[in-house]
């Protein structure tokens, strides 16, 4: 075969094998642009994935908050060659090029003082020209700062998206003032659960503390030991969370000092699965309930009575209940107290309730069983499994000769 023929037949296998391989990559690539959607559908994933990324710097404020990064994504969202975030004391975060400062200072300050947006022209930096636009973030009507973004050309878009983000960060930042708010109400919940421990407990405590010391100097001596552990717990500072366990050794030494002052007229029986002991619960949410029947249940009955404390493993859940045999609970006061009564009005009840449905929802919220001259049991139903809930260190909970456990009844 001639030598012009084989080049030629070469030529053709490898113009062939060209076509197969760009129609292969063609077929790949609109395979591909199928896969990740539309034109559209890819703008709005992108929209809504930088918007994602820069809410979490967001809810700290621009002041606390990770500005940098924030602005790192508010840019890309609106596409401007330099962003500024600047903070309500007109403290200024430049994304990009850092020589527009002191126009994004005074823009804001503009923008911020009229509440509209505020634009620039023509602005000189060093030896180029840039435009410039600026929106205030007004969070509950009130100025928490601006956004700025700088381009070659501020056209109508631009404008208008740069408002639209000013107003979605102005969003953010309130969502982060209602997370603050949030916190600050259960810290408050605490210190009403706290002021349960009455200046009344603390001086019978004490009484029957001094009532020993003559008499059985080593009872006194183990009084003053629960008192301790007892104080030291309930006013800890740290720890929105605790455990089943945690709960118990405080009720423990709470129910020592009550019976240095009932004698024999407070019998208490507890029944715990072991199952349950590392269940993380919010912080004082068991040891109201046992104070609220030793005061509003027991201390009222003639002859005192009893307290059942039980913890049931119900799989995914853990059940605890509180029963006293005492005087109960008209329904009505009930029902006035859990709506937020008067003060004083069994606020361990009503702020353990508020809290449970804050937490894990209204269907955990306190089931109260009562009437009057009919005892009352309390139930509380919590989840066993609480990814990121930090709970104090536990430990086992002490056994106690106080505490009667008949045959069968399991302690921790």
């Amino acid at each position: 075969m001639p030598e012009s023929m084989l080049l030629a037949a070469a030529a053709g296998v490898v113009a062939g094998a060209l076509a197969v391989g760009v129609v292969i990559l063609l077929r790949r690539i609109v395979v591909a642009s199928k896969e990740l959607g539309t034109d559209v559908e890819q703008a709005t994933y992108q929209t809504l994935h930088l918007a994602s990324r820069a809410a979490k710097h967001l809810r700290g404020g621009i002041a606390e908050g990770d500005a940098t990064r924030a602005g790192r994504h508010l840019r890309a969202l609106l596409g401007c060659d330099t962003l500024a975030l600047v903070d309500p004391s007109g403290q200024v975060t430049v994304e990009g090029d850092d020589a527009v400062r002191e126009i994004a200072e005074r823009l804001a300050a503009e923008a911020r003082a009229s509440g509209r947006t505020q634009m620039q022209r023509r602005a000189r930096i060093g030896e180029r020209e840039t435009d410039a636009v600026a929106a205030p973030i007004l969070a509950g009507g009130v100025p928490a700062g601006a956004i700025v973004a700088f381009a070659p050309r501020v056209r109508a878009g631009l404008v208008r998206a740069t408002g639209e983000v000013a107003d979605w960060v102005a969003a953010q930042v309130e969502l982060g003032e209602l997370d603050a708010s949030r916190t600050a109400l259960a810290e408050a919940e605490v210190r009403a659960l706290r002021a349960q421990i009455s200046p009344h407990f603390i001086y019978n405590s004490l009484n029957a503390i001094a009532s020993f010391i003559n008499t059985d100097p080593a009872k006194a001596r183990e009084l003053v030991l629960e008192f301790a552990d007892f104080t030291r717990y309930s006013f800890r500072r740290h720890g929105d969370f605790t455990t089943v366990a945690e709960e118990l050794r405080s009720i423990d030494s709470y129910l020592k000092l009550e019976r240095a002052r009932f004698g024999d007229r407070l019998r208490v029986t507890l029944q715990i699965a072991p199952e349950v002991l590392s269940t993380v619960v919010p912080f004082l949410s068991i040891q109201p309930l046992v104070e609220n029947a030793v005061r509003h249940g027991l201390e009222g009955k003639e002859g005192g009575g009893r307290i059942t404390i039980e913890a049931s493993d119900l799989g995914a859940f853990a059940e605890i209940s509180v029963e006293d045999d005492g005087v109960g609970i008209d329904p009505v006061v009930l029902e006035r107290a859990l709506a937020g009564g008067a003060p004083g009005e069994h606020v361990g009840l009503r702020n353990v309730d508020a809290r449970l449905r804050q937490v894990y929802g209204d269907e955990h919220g306190l089931v109260v069983d009562t009437n009057v001259g009919a005892g009352t049991l309390v139930r509380m139903r919590v989840p066993k499994s609480q990814p990121g809930r930090v709970a104090a260190s536990t430990g086992p909970v002490r056994a106690t000769a106080t505490l009667e456990r008949p045959e069968g009844r399991r302690e921790p």
